[in-house]
């Protein structure tokens, strides 16, 4: 079983040739940060914020193509978290702009922290490179895409869920206060 998932790492590692430029990108709620390595892990330029809006996937589709043009570099592959639903946006729209898309583990990157400089210390900065290293080395996955019906599915059921769980705590209220007001004894 180890061998077969080593092979699947060496191949998602293989894939990531001299020619690409490999960005990480922290999601937050308004503000993304992205940084990019080449296949080395050498980091190249600056760190982008940007907006979770379409003026701020522009400004990272600039910042990606100037620095592919600076570098040589003519394929890209962007990793990312899958936190909460803000990823799905800038997934959605770079894909459509056909950039190579890829999640991490958040629970890997959280635990890859100290691989990059020696501390646990945390910054959207630092979480957006070791997210970059994280693709260059192979832990990454694929997005898969599922029809839109089925999103809506799963949050029509979240919703469900969260409506159940509410009712089922106003019920027990109402039980407790009808307790306390018209005790039994």
């Amino acid at each position: 079983m180890k061998f077969k998932a080593q092979e699947k790492q060496n191949q998602l590692i293989e894939k990531i040739t001299a020619h690409h430029l490999v960005v990480g990108i922290d999601i937050a709620q308004q503000t993304h940060v992205a940084r990019a390595v080449n296949f080395r892990g050498i980091a190249i330029g600056n760190p982008l914020s940007f907006s979770n809006d379409e003026e701020g996937f522009n400004n990272l589709l600039q910042w990606v193509r100037s620095l592919q043009a600076a570098n040589g570099l003519t394929e890209a592959i962007v990793g990312m978290e899958p936190t909460g639903h803000y990823w799905l946006n800038v997934s959605r729209w770079l894909s459509e702009q056909q950039f190579e898309v890829v999640l991490v583990n958040p629970h890997l990157v959280k635990k890859n922290k100290e691989n990059r400089d020696n501390t646990p210390s945390k910054s959207d900065k630092k979480d957006a490179l070791v997210i970059a290293d994280m693709v260059k080395n192979g832990y990454y996955s694929f997005i898969r895409s599922t029809p839109e019906a089925f999103e809506e599915l799963r949050v029509y059921l979240s919703n469900r869920d969260s409506v159940v769980t509410r009712l089922v705590s106003a019920k027990n209220q109402i039980h407790r206060w009808v307790d306390v007001v018209f005790p039994l004894v």
